[in-house]
């Protein structure tokens, strides 16, 4: 099976041409033994790039433990760089079909090269039906106990489902303790990605993330926006951000259109042939 390995601010993923290789495949599977970082090449997933009839591109995303998740933000700009490398598109902006519908890369472009990757992430949605966490109406700085603390969580839909807690330190946290129970917690019927953050300024935020079926990542493109989304409507921050992640930076936009812009890099790391295991020939 070959791959592309990609990542965003160190959100590392695994890339495959559905084009070439088919989409008859084991993928949840193929998701976990080529994400182990120890026996297979190391990733927070898999990500196929797939024909659609709805949009120039379909994109499924399994996660290291070979979940299915909705959508990826890190993901969405390193599949756009790919494409677009891959002569596989010559335009620069295009939609992409995802399990959160419709996504809209912009690859932005110096002296011919990908600079960066501006993704219009849609809109984000609190209504607890949409998230979707049990509870009526919104969920917004609600106390929620889990593994024994109380947190004031803030439930947010950015195509997949997010728990925003906001804390006056980072440093204390316990993140493998506090992300799982929290991930897992019963009110969040499809789990849920975590994301704690530290307000530093009102358009600079510090955060870190558990991610549902991965774990501790480097970075979350939806998460992100989840928390500006988040801290905009608890008040925290204004309505454009950097966001700061333990791979780097992102820049958030809830713009007038109602709709949520994340602009950062997508890196290409290298190129391999993934092989079975068993028969040490490709799958």
């Amino acid at each position: 099976m070959k791959f592309r390995k990609m990542h965003g601010l160190g959100n590392d993923y695994l890339f495959i041409n559905g084009f070439q290789e088919g989409e008859d495949h084991d993928w949840p599977e193929l998701a976990r033994r080529m994400s182990d970082r120890h026996f297979g090449v190391g990733s927070d997933g898999i990500i196929l790039i797939l024909p659609s009839d709805k949009a120039a591109f379909r994109m499924r995303i399994f996660n290291a433990d070979g979940s299915e998740a909705e959508m990826c933000g890190n993901g969405m700009r390193c599949f756009a760089r790919y494409v677009y490398e891959q002569g596989m598109t010559g335009d620069t902006e295009f939609d992409v079909e995802t399990g959160a519908g419709l996504i809209r890369p912009h690859l932005i472009l110096e002296n011919g090269r990908v600079k960066a990757v501006r993704v219009n992430m849609g809109p984000p949605r609190f209504a607890a039906h949409e998230v979707p966490v049990r509870a009526e109406g919104e969920v917004v700085d609600t106390p929620l106990n889990a593994g024994g603390k109380t947190f004031l969580v803030t439930a947010v839909s950015m195509g997949n489902p997010h728990c925003v807690v906001f804390l006056d330190d980072l440093d204390g946290l316990s993140l493998e303790i506090s992300g799982p129970v929290l991930e897992r917690h019963p009110i969040f019927p499809k789990g849920a990605n975590v994301e704690f953050a530290k307000v530093m300024d009102r358009e600079f935020a510090r955060v870190v993330v558990w991610e549902r079926g991965s774990g501790v990542t480097m970075a979350c493109g939806t998460g992100a926006c989840a928390v500006l989304a988040a801290g905009v409507k608890t008040g925290r921050l204004n309505r454009s951000c950097v966001i700061n992640l333990p791979g780097g930076d992102l820049m958030i936009e809830w713009a007038a259109d109602g709709n949520i812009y994340m602009t950062g890099p997508a890196v290409a790391v290298c190129d391999g042939v993934f092989l079975s295991p068993e028969s040490g020939s490709v799958p």
